[in-house]
C-alpha cells in the first residue's frame, strides 16, 4: 500500500504496481540509492570525527597523567605506604641523591598522617613552582589546582641538603671519631690530630639532674676551639634531663646559640640517659614522652641549621624498647653505643638490623694526647669540607682549658705555708701536662681557696692561683722547716724516704701517676703508667710524713701520691 505519507512509494508498491520496467519507476529507483549512498558517507565521516576527537582528548589526558606521573614519582613521599620516590629511606629517589643519603635515616616526618599528607601536599607544591627547567606553565598546567594553588616561590633546594643541613656536602665516607667531655681532663689536641682523629663530638652541656638548670661543660669551648685550631672537624653533643618539650626547645636553643661561634661540620647530638632511675628529674615519663622531647630537641637544632642526631645504646634502641626508635630514625641519624663487638671491620658496620649512622664502639679507647679512657666511634658518612661558624660578627674570646674538670675542690678560706719547699703548678697533675710555675718556701704565706680529696690544694700565691699537693703545705704558718728527704731537696737519689711495709689491694680514686721515684721535683722521676679508677695495685709500702706510697703494678714496683688512693674492700 502507498503510505500518504510518502512522496515515493514503497519497494512492496513498486512489485505491486509493476514500476521496475517503467521510466518512472527507474528514476525513483536512482534518486533513491543516491540517498542511500549520500546518507552512508555522512555517517562514516561522522563517526571518524567522534573517533578523532576521542583520540585527540585521549592522548591530552595521557600526557596530562604522565607529567603528573612523574612529578610524584620524583617527588612524592610514601603517604600510601607505597615505596614512591622519597619514602621512609629515600629509596626511588634521584639516584645521586640516594648515594648520598646511604647512611642518611632519614626522610618520613614524625608527624600525625593527617600532618604528613598536608607536608607532602606542600612539598608538591614547592617543587612544582620551583621546577627550574620549566618556567613557562602549559594551559593544561595553568588549570591544575595544585600548580595555581601556590602563591609564593621559595629558593631552589636539595633534598640531601635538608636532610643533613650541610652546607659542605655530606658523603658516603667512613670516618673516625671521639666524643669528649670535661671529664677527660685538658686534651693535647695536636698530639690528638696526629693520632688521625678525624671528628670530635664535643659535649657542650647538660641540664642539671637536680635543679634542672642548663650548664656548660667547662672545657667545652676550649675543647672546641683547640680542635678547630689541629683541623679536626667538629660536632657537639648534649647531655638532656629534659622532662617536658618546652625544656628540650629551651635546651636546643641553648645549645644553637652556644656553639654559633664554631664551625660545627658534624651533627649535633641528643643524649638522654638515667631516666629509668628513682633519682631522675624523668622518671616518671612515659617512652612515648621521652621520645616526643627526643623529637623536639632534634627538630629545634635541625631549624637552627644543625644536622641533628640521636644517642642512645642498643639495648635501649632495639624493637623500640626503651625510645620509640622506628618513629625517630625515620627522620633523624641514629649514634649508636654498643659494646664488645666485633671491631675487625669497623667500615663494615655493626651486626644490628636496625639504623646506625654512628656507632660507639668503645668507651676505654686510647688516643695520645688523652690522658684518661675515651669514647670511640666511627661515622658512615663524611664531609666534603669544613662549615664555617653561624656566627661570624662577633668576636670570639679565647678559651682556657678547666685544669680543675677531673677533681672537684671543696672551698675553703685559710693561710698554709710549705712545710719545706713545694712547688706551685699551673695544674694539679704531676704529669709532663702539668708546669712548676713557683716555689713556696717555709715561712711565704698563700691562701688557701680550695682542697681536693685527690690530695690537692688550690692556692692563691703573689696574686696568681696556682696548686700544689696538700701534704706539703701546713696551716701552721711559725711551723719549723721539715727537712725533706725525698720530695723537697735536690737529692736526686730520690729513695730516702722510709716506708712502713704493708700489703693492700689499691685502686684510684680517679687517676693517678706512678713513677720511677717518690719524687715530683727530681728530673730522674719519670711517669711509667697511669693508674685508673677501677684497676688495682698492691700496696706493700706507705709514708705517712710526706705522703707517698710504694705499689706492684703489672710486675714494677712503682710510687705515687698516697692521697690519690683508696683501699679495695
Amino acid at each position: 500500500m502507498k503510505n500518504s505519507n510518502d512522496e515515493f512509494p514503497s519497494f512492496d508498491d513498486f512489485d505491486d504496481f509493476n514500476f521496475k520496467r517503467s521510466r518512472y519507476g527507474k528514476r525513483r529507483k536512482y534518486h533513491f540509492s543516491k540517498m542511500v549512498f549520500t546518507g552512508c558517507v555522512l555517517a562514516v565521516c561522522l563517526i571518524l570525527g567522534i573517533t578523532a576527537f576521542i583520540m585527540t582528548r585521549k592522548n591530552s589526558d595521557d600526557q596530562v597523567e604522565a607529567e603528573d606521573g612523574i612529578e610524584i614519582e620524583a617527588i612524592s613521599g610514601n603517604a600510601n605506604g607505597e615505596d614512591l620516590g622519597v619514602s621512609n629511606n629515600l629509596n626511588g629517589t634521584d639516584s645521586n641523591s640516594v648515594n648520598a643519603l646511604d647512611t642518611n635515616i632519614n626522610s618520613d616526618k614524625d608527624l600525625s598522617s593527617a600532618e604528613n599528607e598536608a607536608n607532602e601536599a606542600t612539598s608538591l607544591e614547592n617543587v612544582v613552582t620551583q621546577d627550574g627547567n620549566n618556567d613557562e606553565m602549559t594551559s593544561d598546567e595553568a588549570s591544575d589546582p595544585l600548580a595555581s594553588a601556590v602563591k609564593e616561590s621559595g629558593a631552589s633546594v636539595n633534598v640531601a641538603d635538608i636532610l643533613n643541613a650541610s652546607s659542605v656536602g655530606e658523603n658516603s665516607s667512613v670516618t673516625y671519631g671521639i666524643d669528649v667531655s670535661r671529664f677527660q681532663g685538658t686534651i693535647d689536641w695536636t698530639q690528638v690530630a696526629a693520632s688521625g682523629i678525624d671528628f670530635a663530638i664535643i659535649r657542650v652541656g647538660y641540664r642539671d639532674s637536680s635543679t634542672g638548670e642548663i650548664k656548660a661543660d667547662t672545657n667545652a669551648k676550649y675543647n672546641m676551639q683547640e680542635a678547630e685550631k689541629n683541623g679536626i672537624k667538629i660536632g657537639a653533643y648534649f647531655f638532656s634531663t629534659a622532662i617536658s618539650t618546652s625544656e628540650a626547645v629551651e635546651e636546643a636553643k641553648w645549645v644553637a646559640d652556644y656553639i654559633a661561634q664554631y664551625p660545627i661540620t658534624y651533627p649535633v647530638g641528643f643524649n638522654c640517659e638515667g631516666f629509668d632511675k628513682e633519682s631522675s628529674r624523668q622518671y616518671n615519663l612515659t617512652q612515648d614522652e621521652r621520645s616526643s622531647i627526643a623529637v623536639a630537641f632534634l627538630d629545634k637544632i635541625y631549624s637552627s641549621g644543625y644536622t641533628p642526631i640521636f644517642y642512645a645504646s642498643r639495648s635501649e634502641l632495639a624493637g623500640d624498647a626503651k625510645w620509640n626508635t622506628s618513629q625517630i630514625q625515620n627522620k633523624y641519624k641514629i649514634w649508636m653505643a654498643w659494646y664488645n663487638q666485633d671491631t675487625s671491620n669497623l667500615a663494615s658496620g655493626p651486626q644490628y638490623d636496625g639504623s646506625c649512622a654512628m656507632w660507639q664502639y668503645s668507651n676505654k679507647g686510647t688516643v695520645t694526647g688523652i690522658s684518661k679512657p675515651i669514647d670511640v666511634d666511627v661515622a658512615y658518612f663524611g664531609y666534603n669540607g669544613t662549615e664555617s661558624a653561624k656566627d661570624t660578627e662577633s668576636e670570639r674570646t679565647a678559651a682556657s682549658a678547666d685544669v680543675e674538670a677531673l677533681m672537684k675542690f671543696n672551698p675553703v678560706d685559710g693561710s698554709v705555708t710549705a712545710k719545706n719547699t713545694t712547688n706551685l703548678r699551673n695544674k694539679p697533675s704531676q704529669g709532663s701536662d702539668s708546669t712548676v710555675m713557683t716555689t713556696l718556701q717555709n715561712g711565704q704565706v698563700a691562701q688557701r681557696t680550695g682542697i681536693s680529696d685527690s690530695g690537692w690544694s688550690r692556692v692563691v700565691f703573689e696574686g696568681n692561683t696556682y696548686y700544689a699537693v696538700s701534704s706539703f703545705l701546713t696551716t701552721d704558718l711559725s711551723a719549723p722547716k721539715q727537712e725533706s728527704q725525698t720530695q723537697q731537696t735536690q737529692d736526686t737519689s730520690g729513695f730516702k724516704t722510709k716506708f712502713t711495709d704493708c700489703s693492700e689491694v689499691v685502686t684510684a680514686k680517679e687517676l693517678v701517676n706512678l713513677r720511677s721515684k717518690p719524687s715530683v721535683t727530681d728530673a730522674d722521676s719519670k711517669v711509667i703508667v697511669s693508674l685508673a679508677a677501677g684497676d688495682t695495685a698492691i700496696r706493700t709500702g706507705i709514708n705517712a710524713e710526706y705522703g707517698w706510697s710504694r705499689v706492684e703494678y703489672n710486675g714494677q714496683t712503682l710510687y705515687c701520691v698516697s692521697s690519690y688512693l683508696r683501699v679495695v674492700e
